[in-house]
This record gives C-alpha cells, structure tokens and sequence, in this order.
C-alpha cells in the first residue's frame, strides 16, 4: 500500500473528552464515530479520513497548525463556525498577518482557530502549498 493512497488518521491530545466532543461534533459538525477502549474519540472526515482525539495531560498540545481544513469561501465558513460560537485568531507575525482574521498568502486565504485545549485549527482556500502557519 502506498501513503500517497493511504487514509489518513490525525490525532490530536485533548485533555477533557466530554468537552471536545461537544466542540468537534455540535461546533464544528464532524460525524462522531465512538470511542474505544482507550477512550479516544474518533471523528469521520472527508475521503474516509479519520480524527482521533487522544485523553492526555494538558501541555501536550502543539501551538502549530495542527489541521488545516480546504473550503471554497473562507468568510462564508468563518461565518458559519462562528455562529456556532467558534472565535478566530490574529496574528501579526513576520510573514504572517491576519486581516478580519484572515491571512492572504500567496493567493491563497486561511484563517485560524484554538479547540478548547490550544489545539490550532485552520480553514484554508487554496492550496496553501509552502505557506506558513501559525
């Protein structure tokens, strides 16, 4: 099997399941699939993709660009998530600024968010290939 073909499971820490999985499935309307065993939480995303939410410590989280999710029209998703109570970032970064939350680089769009542990969530138009993240 090669990985250029292969799905793909992202997993992120979370420290307080019940929590996350009220932000990704009710906030950000990802299909939960269950838990297992281990208590991890597993999400359905697009082309049989996976996200799996792993109970862990807090200070495990990265405070990079942890997923980055490609729309059509990034203000109209922005609005759509915020109804939902999701709240974006700014940042005024060398080589990264947000503008109404939104950084232009390259031609391409992206605009980004925390879930409730500090994982950093992005929305992207384009192909973002080569940009920076914050």
């Amino acid at each position: 099997m090669s990985l250029t073909t292969s799905t793909i499971a992202t997993m992120l820490p979370v420290t307080d399941t019940d929590r996350a999985k009220e932000f990704y499935a009710d906030r950000l309307g990802l299909p939960f699939q269950g838990a297992n065993s281990a208590g991890e939480l597993m999400f359905s995303l697009a082309h049989g993709d996976a996200l799996v939410l792993l109970p862990r410590e807090a200070g495990t989280q990265s405070k990079s660009t942890a997923m980055s999710w490609q729309v059509t029209d990034v203000e109209k998703e922005m609005t759509e998530l915020e109804s939902r109570g999701i709240t974006f970032e700014d940042y005024d970064l060398p080589g990264l600024k947000t503008v109404n939350h939104i950084a232009e680089i390259d031609g391409d769009r992206a605009a980004w968010f925390l879930d409730p542990d500090g994982n950093v969530l992005c929305i992207h138009q384009g192909a973002m290939q080569g940009a920076t993240t914050a």
